[in-house]
C-alpha cells in the first residue's frame, strides 16, 4: 500500500464505516513527485483511475452502506419509530448545537493528530523496526538494538525525500479529513437531536440548554467531545484491555462447557425420512432431492457400493425395498398434508390430545422403521464386502 493511501486510510477509518474499505481490492497507482520535479504534464488514464472505475467504486460503496443502514434499521427498529414533535425536536437541536459546535470533531481528532498521525507515518514510512526488517532482511530484534540516529539514516538511504513526503502528506491529507469532519457534523447533530428529543423531556432539555448558556456550560460543551480522544483517556482504556481479555480467557472452560451442554445442531444426514418430508414441504422442494443429498453424504464410494450390491441376498434386497417404501409413504403423506396446509383442520393445535398422540406415535414408528431399514442396508453392504473384498 502506498504511503499516502496508508495515511488517508488511517484518517478516514475514524469517520466512515469499515464496509466502505472492504469493496475495492485493487490499489490505484500513485505518482510521487520529488521536490526537484516540475508539475506533470499528464497522467495516463488506466482501468484503476478512469472515471468509470471511480464511479463503479463509489456505487459499490454506496450499495454496501445502504445495506448496512437497512441492517441497523432492522436490528434497532428505527424505521418504525414515531415522528418527534417539532417543539421537542427544536429544544433538542439547541442542545446538540451546544454539544457539537462547529469544529468539534476536528478538535477531537487534533488530540490524536500529532503523535498518532506522526507515528503512523513512521510505521508506513519505513522508520519502524518491522519495516526496516522487511526492507533489509535483517532480524527486527537486531534492528531494535540500533539507536534512532542509525535508523533514521537507514530509512533516508531508502527514501532521501522521506521528510518532505511526510510533510506533504500532512499538508494534503489533514485538510481533506478536516473537510470531511465538517461535513459529518451536521448529520451527527441531527441524529443526536432526535435521540435527545426521545430520551429527555422538554423540561430536562430546557435545563440543559440553560446550563450550556452559562460560561461553565459553554466551556464544558466546547471540550467534552475532544476529551473523549484525550491521550490520558485513551491510555486508560488501553490499559484496561488486558484484564478484560484475561477475564474471558479465565472463564473460557466454563463458557465452553455451557455451550457443550446444548444438543448439537442437526445435519441433513441426521434427518429421518419423515423429517425430510417436513423439510421439503417447508422449503417447497421435492423430497426426493433432499433424500438424494442426504444419502449421498451417507453412501460409500460408488465403486465400493457397486461391488457390494452384486452379492446382496434376498433379505438385504427386501430391507432396501422396505426403506424405499417408507420413504415413498412419508413423501406421499407430506404431499397430501401440504395440499390443505392452509386448512385449520391440519393445524395440530386444533387436534384432540388422543389424535395428536396417535399421529406422533405413528410418525416415530415410521422414522424408526426408516432408520432400521438404513441400518439393515449398511449391514448388507458390510456383509457383501466380506464376501467380495473391494481389492483396495
Amino acid at each position: 500500500m502506498s504511503k499516502w493511501k496508508s495515511a488517508l486510510l488511517a484518517g478516514a477509518m475514524l469517520i466512515v464505516p469499515a464496509q466502505a474499505f472492504a469493496a475495492p481490492n485493487k490499489e490505484a497507482p500513485v505518482v510521487v513527485f520529488e521536490p526537484s520535479q516540475t508539475k506533470p504534464e499528464t497522467i495516463p488514464e488506466t482501468e484503476y483511475n478512469s472515471e468509470a472505475a471511480m464511479a463503479d467504486a463509489k456505487a459499490k460503496m454506496q450499495k454496501e452502506i445502504d445495506e448496512a443502514i437497512k441492517l441497523v434499521e432492522k436490528i434497532f427498529g428505527t424505521d418504525k419509530l414515531p415522528p418527534v414533535a417539532p417543539a421537542q425536536l427544536a429544544l433538542a437541536q439547541t442542545t446538540t448545537t451546544a454539544l457539537i459546535p462547529p469544529g468539534s470533531l476536528e478538535k477531537m481528532l487534533d488530540n490524536l493528530y500529532g503523535k498518532l498521525f506522526k507515528g503512523l507515518l513512521g510505521e508506513f514510512g519505513g522508520m519502524s523496526d518491522v519495516m526496516l526488517s522487511i526492507k533489509t532482511g535483517v532480524d527486527s530484534e537486531k534492528i531494535a538494538t540500533l539507536d534512532e540516529k542509525s535508523k533514521t539514516a537507514i530509512a533516508d538511504l531508502f527514501d532521501p525525500y522521506r521528510k518532505q513526503r511526510e510533510d506533504q502528506l500532512m499538508t494534503v491529507v489533514k485538510p481533506l479529513i478536516s473537510e470531511a469532519l465538517t461535513d459529518l457534523e451536521g448529520p451527527m447533530r441531527s441524529g443526536l437531536a432526535h435521540a435527545y428529543a426521545r430520551k429527555f423531556s422538554a423540561a430536562q432539555l430546557g435545563e440543559m440548554n440553560a446550563f450550556f448558556a452559562t460560561p461553565t456550560g459553554k466551556a464544558y460543551s466546547a471540550e467534552w467531545m475532544a476529551l473523549q480522544a484525550d491521550p490520558e483517556v485513551m491510555l486508560a482504556m488501553i490499559k484496561a484491555v488486558p484484564p478484560l481479555v484475561g477475564k474471558f480467557i479465565d472463564r473460557g472452560p466454563e463458557i465452553e462447557g455451557k455451550f457443550k451442554a446444548l444438543p448439537k445442531e442437526k445435519q441433513l444426514t441426521d434427518m429421518s425420512d419423515a423429517e425430510l418430508a417436513k423439510l421439503a414441504k417447508l422449503m417447497k422442494v421435492d423430497v426426493k432431492t433432499l433424500k438424494e443429498n442426504r444419502d449421498a453424504w451417507n453412501s460409500p464410494p460408488v465403486e465400493d457400493a457397486v461391488e457390494a450390491s452384486e452379492d446382496w441376498g434376498a433379505a438385504d434386497a427386501a430391507a432396501d425395498a422396505a426403506a424405499a417404501d417408507v420413504a415413498e409413504a412419508a413423501a406421499a403423506a407430506a404431499d397430501a398434508a401440504g395440499e390443505a396446509i392452509d386448512d385449520p383442520a391440519f393445524d395440530r393445535e386444533n387436534w384432540s390430545a388422543a389424535d395428536r398422540a396417535r399421529v406422533e406415535q405413528l410418525e416415530e414408528a415410521a422414522s424408526s422403521a426408516a432408520s432400521a431399514a438404513y441400518d439393515a442396508q449398511e449391514a448388507a453392504i458390510a456383509n457383501a464386502r466380506k464376501k467380495k473384498p473391494s481389492g483396495k
